[in-house]
């Protein structure tokens, strides 16, 4: 008889065998606590997606009795690294946004305002932003964040209803609403981002000198994730820049981890701003990371953020072109291909007029795992 945690350990390795998530098994998986959310009960996972890679976080569940088999569809995983001083703290916060995901959406079907593929929608992960604001005390301000949003973006998470369907949940640090069309989560961790990985990758923002210095400093976080109900990628990316941003106004945030790199809270912050001036304009720079990299060749450079929006990451490797060019020229084809939903292909080529075509190769990324764009530039 199978018991409830083989059922959990199955339904976990078959989620993260789909096609459109690790695309195969875990090459390790093992059941690293549980927890019970809202009377039922949930498995936190750790497992590798290669032998030397590092664990990562998953949870499944969603069970009611102590008996069942059967669990109610809260099975996930974003792929960051596993850490046992807060895992269930981050696996709380995946299922909360799953849970109000799906009472969204079974409020939206009952009223007959749209139809559901729900399988399909949890299991997409476009449109999926999530983000470590870094803090150098020990505390988060809830409270000023919520007024922060409210007076940059007329966003209010304050106004919940007394019902299953409440526009806002809060409970210890954490909080889950609705704004926009999507699902935002917050959720204050009082520990440090581990094993170093934060500053490690603070090195790549070669546009903040201190990025390293800076980060060193952090001893708590606060995870902030948003996810579209139905819309496109695009209007979850914009929601998610006005919520860390209004989490990098509190005094003691000091950058933001995220898209390979630890953005600097101002210049982030005055990016975000762009769009109280212009409600059309996209916050690219918020969302995508443009990294460079000295080779003996000349100067290489590449994207991180292209895949949340469904998107292959571009590299351009080996060019003569100064840094700022490569920037500039990796910048405009990004958003190109964001804001008018292009997908480029092997074997196509590319340009910004009729007589500069471009080579495009799809093959093995030098500088971002799994495949990328080769563009010859």
């Amino acid at each position: 008889m199978t018991t409830q945690r083989q059922a959990a350990m199955q339904s976990m390795i078959e989620w993260l065998a789909d096609e459109r998530e690790l695309g195969k098994e875990p090459s390790k998986i093992e059941i690293a606590g549980e927890f019970d959310l809202h009377g039922m009960h949930y498995y936190i996972f750790k497992y590798k997606k290669s032998l030397l890679g590092k664990w990562l976080l998953g949870v499944c569940g969603g069970y009611e009795h102590d008996l069942d088999t059967e669990h109610c569809g809260h099975v996930f995983s974003e792929m960051q690294p596993y850490d046992p001083a807060t895992a269930q703290q981050e696996a709380i916060v995946m299922v909360e946004m799953i849970r109000e995901f799906w009472m969204k959406q079974a409020a939206a079907l009952e009223e007959g305002q749209q139809e559901a593929n729900s399988e399909e929608s949890q299991n997409d992960k476009r449109g999926l932003f999530n983000g470590f604001v870094l803090l150098d005390s020990h505390e988060c301000d809830m409270e000023q964040i919520k007024r922060n949003l409210l007076q940059d973006w007329n966003i209010s998470c304050t106004e919940a209803e007394e019902t299953d369907r409440d526009n806002a949940k809060e409970t210890d640090g954490t909080l889950v609403f609705e704004a926009d069309g999507c699902m935002a989560a917050l959720s204050f961790v009082d520990a440090p981002i581990p094993d170093g990985e934060a500053e490690h990758n603070a090195q790549a923002n070669y546009l903040w000198k201190e990025a390293v210095e800076k980060t060193q400093t952090h001893v708590a976080q606060i995870i902030v994730a948003v996810f579209t109900r139905s819309g496109s990628p695009l209007d979850s990316g914009k929601l998610y820049a006005k919520l860390a941003s209004s989490c990098l106004k509190l005094p003691n945030a000091v950058g933001l981890y995220s898209s390979g790199t630890v953005f600097h809270p101002g210049l982030f912050v005055d990016f975000a701003e762009l769009m109280k001036t212009d409600n059309d304009m996209f916050p690219l720079l918020n969302l995508v990371h443009f990294g460079l990299v000295r080779t003996e060749n000349g100067i290489s450079g590449y994207t991180f953020g292209l895949k949340t929006f469904g998107k292959d990451e571009i590299e351009v490797l080996d060019t003569q072109a100064s840094p700022s060019e490569l920037r500039d020229f990796l910048i405009d084809i990004s958003g190109y291909v964001i804001e008018q939903n292009v997908t480029l292909k092997d074997g196509e080529t590319i340009g910004f007029s009729a007589e500069h075509k471009l080579p495009i190769v799809r093959s093995e990324g030098v500088y971002v795992e799994g495949s990328s764009l080769k563009i010859k530039f």
